[in-house]
């Protein structure tokens, strides 16, 4: 198998056990959830900064501030909206 299609599996495997989890967590509950999730979207963002940081390439620094720019303002309207 190419190193794609296994990437493309797990991804897909993961978004499914994700929906299936969060799905069936009670209303009630959803807050400390979001507020995990905000913790977990703060280490993205310091790994795309850590990333763009090492990039080379225009491509790659074009990707990175794509990235620290769209994990910020996850993390940001996360921690307004929790």
């Amino acid at each position: 198998m190419s190193d794609g299609f296994v990437a493309l599996y797990i991804f897909m495997l993961a978004a499914i056990a994700g929906h299936v989890i969060i799905s069936r967590v009670p209303v009630i509950l959803h807050t400390p959830l979001m507020s995990g999730s905000n913790f977990i979207h703060g280490i993205v963002l310091i790994g795309a900064m850590v990333v763009l940081g090492h990039a080379d390439t225009t491509l790659e620094k074009a990707l990175g501030f794509v990235a620290v720019v769209l994990g910020a303002g996850n993390a940001a309207g996360g921690y307004v909206v929790t």
